[in-house]
């Protein structure tokens, strides 16, 4: 947005946390960021306010919206399915049209009358369908043996690079030992500076080789990928690269999400194939060692490594044609009668 020439009142890596007990540490920020954007919007009283997941911070700027009379429209649904589903009321009364990226999530908030469309996936406009098929050499079991390249895609919020990060660094270290040649490629998210990560690499004797923009580039060229749990799965499916979701956060949080989650899968991907495509390491399953075994299994069995990259090409095409972008601009240009 702000390549596009977007003012940023607020930057949202300054609010970006991972976990439940680790908003109360930005709670500060939070509220600070709340506060000028109720301000902005009273002064300058926009023709449409548009909410992109977030939601409880996105929910308390929707009753200020509602109040001024400003019309919301919601992009990119927060996780309600999945946990909470109380909010869904709160959707329904503050928000006059959702526009959601998953396929299911029409269903779910129709049933409970909300105003929605589906639109597909943004991903799908933001990757250039270099497929994996154009390049068979990836798709050697040779190569992939001899020269295995694996991504290392610890995420986009500075938390979870400090959970994920050095376990993924460790399993690839183990991997070393049987595979003297492996290569690591960590896409870095453009939120994240460079200076960042750097004393996660130094202490590495693994060549890891970091890129920071186009994480499709990266992917494209990776035989596998450790992958924590998040957006990046989807990434990861839509290029059809075998990947192990990962995902840990304090005990505490970890704790109370175990009590509120209602679905039996944590990663997008298989989420959106309602099946369990896709291995999962949660909390304490998360270890150097079991992400390893998990990795050389995708490494050394072509079959289980096909039968995944075939199950993720579905998963791709579960997630529409693209045009999202485009459709919910669409909805938006509506909504403000353009």
């Amino acid at each position: 947005m702000k390549q596009a020439g977007v003012k940023i009142l607020v930057s949202s890596s300054d609010m970006a946390v991972v976990g439940l007990t680790e908003v109360l540490q930005r709670l500060h920020t939070i509220f600070r960021a709340a506060n000028k954007l109720k301000a902005t919007l009273k002064t300058h009283h926009p023709d449409l306010l548009i909410l992109i997941d977030y939601p409880e911070f996105n929910l308390y700027m929707a009753r200020i919206a509602r109040r001024l009379q400003i019309p919301v429209l919601y992009y990119i649904s927060p996780q309600v399915w999945a946990w909470r589903r109380g909010r869904v009321k709160k959707i329904a009364k503050r928000v006059d049209r959702m526009a959601v990226i998953l396929p299911f999530e029409e269903q779910f908030y129709k049933k409970r009358g909300v105003n929605v469309d589906y639109v597909g996936h943004p991903l799908l406009d933001a990757f250039k369908l270099a497929t994996r098929n154009s390049q068979p050499a990836t798709r050697n079991p040779q190569l992939i043996i001899q020269n295995p390249v694996v991504g290392l895609v610890p995420g986009s919020r500075r938390e979870e690079i400090r959970n994920m990060l050095p376990i993924m660094i460790r399993s690839a270290e183990i991997l070393k030992i049987r595979y003297p040649n492996i290569k690591c490629l960590l896409p870095l998210a453009e939120t994240i500076e460079p200076e960042f990560i750097d004393p996660f690499i130094r202490k590495s004797s693994l060549d890891i080789e970091v890129n920071q923009g186009d994480i499709y580039e990266v992917l494209d060229r990776c035989h596998i990928a450790l992958v924590t749990s998040g957006t990046a799965t989807l990434d990861t499916a839509i290029m059809a690269v075998p990947m192990v979701i990962v995902y840990k956060v304090t005990p505490l949080s970890y704790r109370i999400g175990k009590m509120l989650i209602k679905t039996s899968f944590i990663g997008l991907a298989n989420l959106v194939a309602g099946e369990r495509v896709v291995p999962e390491l949660i909390q304490d399953e998360v270890t150097p060692e079991r992400l390893a075994d998990e990795a050389l299994t995708l490494i050394e069995n072509e079959h289980v490594r096909e039968k995944m990259i075939t199950k993720l090409h579905g998963v791709r095409k579960r997630l529409g044609e693209g045009g999202a972008s485009e459709k919910a601009a669409r909805i938006a240009a509506e909504m403000m009668k353009c």
